[in-house]
């Protein structure tokens, strides 16, 4: 029996290396395709969601501008509004502005608008990103049933009502 059995020095380097390398691949995966897109305390983006946040569990009321009730387009409207962008009040005029982007490219921050009324090209909702991962997309809007809530846009109601994605000037 050999108690000291002697393994090649090359094969320990080897297994070594595949290990390290494997590491170095999988942090770089982690770290760049998937994950979570964030912003900084000190940005826009961040004091409008942040305001945004604030207005959670604010009920619903058509043309609402209140913390006593609120619509869609208002909360947008004073969530930009506390990072000093003057905003229209309504949403169909909301969605004339700022730059149309791909919805895989959108970030906290940007505001998507869908189609909620019986005219599927209307601009009749909108809402602002929260979170942005590669396969998913989280925003907070002022739901008629819920108030102001966060949903994720895979949700299968608001996939067939999403219309597109803008990013709206806030500097």
């Amino acid at each position: 029996m050999i108690l000291n059995k002697q393994i090649p020095l090359k094969r320990i380097y080897f297994t070594a290396a595949t290990y390290f390398l494997t590491g170095i691949v999988v942090i770089f995966l982690a770290s760049g395709c998937n994950s979570s897109r964030r912003v900084s305390k000190s940005s826009p983006e961040f004091t409008i969601i942040q305001t945004a946040k604030s207005y959670r569990g604010t009920p619903y009321r058509y043309g609402g501008t209140t913390r006593s009730g609120i619509d869609c387009s208002a909360l947008v409207y004073h969530s930009f509004a506390a990072a000093g962008v003057k905003l229209p009040r309504t949403s169909t005029e909301q969605s004339k502005l700022g730059k149309k982007i791909p919805v895989k490219k959108a970030r906290p921050g940007d505001v998507l608008f869908f189609a909620t009324g019986k005219k599927k090209k209307e601009v009749t909702h909108t809402g602002i990103v929260t979170e942005a991962q590669k396969n998913s997309l989280r925003f907070i809007h002022a739901s008629t049933s819920l108030g102001v809530t966060e949903d994720y846009l895979s949700n299968s109601y608001w996939v067939k009502a999403f219309l597109f994605a803008k990013r709206l000037e806030t500097k």
